[in-house]
């Protein structure tokens, strides 16, 4: 799709004349002089059709530079003052807590009428009626036929008062005083803008397709182009040029995207999700950092390092807990679920939870607590040290038992059965290959 310019001449030559963006270097090129009507003229500005490829930009039409408009060719056109309003554009009135006044005009009870009456418009405290006026004017207001006889009246509809309290000093039912989440890393693009204005016009097409989708946008991008210009009869580009363009941009861009990445979760802080932090650290190691890059990874690594100390520091006292009141179930859950990948079990708290577990899985233990403590040990890394004293006599228990018997290999033992090999692990590993012999 093409865009409009205003270019300058800066040289002819013959037939073919240069420019240059107007009031700036780049981005610049040549284009024919028959393309100018009256001629090109150096020093002059123009205004020009450019289509964007990715070897650079094309000039499709040129068209005169703007003149004084016909309708006021002086400039003596009187313009309009436009006054700024005081008061805001836009007034919200929030609705009051509850149901709202009566039918006739009167509170429910004492307390909420004068917690009502800060909002009325007179300022006048509205006090409490006796029962017996009131169920008195209820009787007189109710007709004297059936309830198939009531006659059917519209509610009037009631004013609320405008309170003109700033929404942040609400006392109550304030959105702004909720506590919020984690939150994700801000997307910034300061690094990847700086990088682009480094660029020269033939660099910026390929380096955006990387934005996009690295490599694999940018090999799209030229066989749509190529395509295109097949069926236009136009000159197609050579692939292999613009991939090394590519693959000499392609360290510079990454750099520029992960650098944004760090900048939004630097200054996301503590609200940032850990997992976000943790991806971000993380792909630092993919990447080819400068002296910037490194300062914001090590504050990064810092900032990772305390959020990890803190939840392994809760993670160590709910599992205290859990041994101290002999909450065997949530300290298996807690065991099996660290903060990260690099905690560990102290030697004395395996040891503790280990005994306590095998005198737990008696025969006379409860079927599902015997079921629960069972699967839940399966899913921890102590479960090969678990000796089970004994299985309950159930059908559910004993196929339990039978599943998971390559996980705890005393429960092979009390079934009387051969020890299985342990289980897989979760992402099978790829088998290695033979090498090939040849047969004499």
């Amino acid at each position: 799709m093409s865009r409009r310019i205003e270019i300058e001449i800066t040289s002819l030559n013959g037939d073919v004349a240069t420019w240059r963006a107007a009031g700036a270097k780049l981005p610049k090129g040549v284009l024919q002089a028959s393309l100018v009507p009256g001629g090109p003229v150096v020093g002059s500005v123009y205004r020009a059709d450019v289509e964007q490829y990715m070897e650079g930009l094309e000039i499709l039409s040129v068209l005169p530079p703007k003149t004084a408009s016909p309708l006021d060719p002086r400039k003596e056109r009187l313009e309009r003052i436009v006054t700024h309003k005081d008061v805001p554009d836009v007034t919200v009135t929030y609705a009051s807590k509850g149901r709202g006044p009566r039918r006739d005009g009167e509170g429910r009870s004492e307390g909420r009428s004068e917690g009502r009456s800060e909002g009325r418009r007179d300022g006048a405290k509205r006090g409490p009626r006796p029962a017996t006026a009131e169920r008195g004017e209820r009787s007189e207001r109710r007709p004297e036929g059936g309830a198939g006889d009531r006659p059917r009246t519209e509610r009037p509809r009631t004013e609320r008062p405008r309170s003109d309290r700033p929404r942040g000093d609400r006392p109550h039912g304030d959105r702004a005083d909720r506590p919020r989440g984690p939150v994700a890393a801000p997307v910034a693009t300061v690094y990847r803008n700086a990088f682009l204005a480094t660029l020269s016009p033939e660099q910026l097409p390929v380096a955006e397709q990387l934005l996009r989708g690295g490599m694999p946008s940018v090999r799209a991008a030229v066989a749509e182009q190529n395509k295109n210009a097949t069926a236009q009869g136009r000159p197609t580009i050579d692939p292999a040029t613009i991939d090394r363009i590519a693959e000499d941009l392609l360290p510079k861009t990454t750099l520029a995207m992960w650098k944004d990445r760090a900048s939004g979760a630097l200054s996301a802080g503590k609200e940032l999700r850990l997992r976000d932090l943790r991806a971000v650290v993380t792909s630092a190691k993919t990447t080819t950092l400068d002296e910037e890059a490194r300062a914001q990874l090590k504050e990064l690594q810092a900032l990772l390092s305390a959020r990890l100390e803190v939840l392994r520091t809760q993670w160590t006292e709910k599992l205290d807990a859990a041994m101290a009141s002999g909450n065997l179930a949530e300290a298996l859950r807690l065991v099996a679920r660290p903060p990260d990948m690099s905690t560990r079990i102290s030697s004395e708290v395996a040891s503790a939870l280990v005994a306590g577990v095998s005198a737990a899985l008696t025969a006379e233990q409860d079927v599902a607590v015997w079921s629960e403590l069972v699967t839940l040990t399966v899913e921890t890394s102590i479960r090969r040290n678990v000796k089970p004293l004994g299985i309950p006599a159930d059908e559910s228990a004993k196929a339990l038992a039978v599943k998971n018997a390559g996980a705890i290999p005393e429960l092979a033992k009390l079934l009387g059965m051969k020890v299985p090999p342990p289980p897989p692990p979760t992402r099978p590993t790829r088998p290695a290959r033979r090498p090939t012999t040849r047969r004499a």
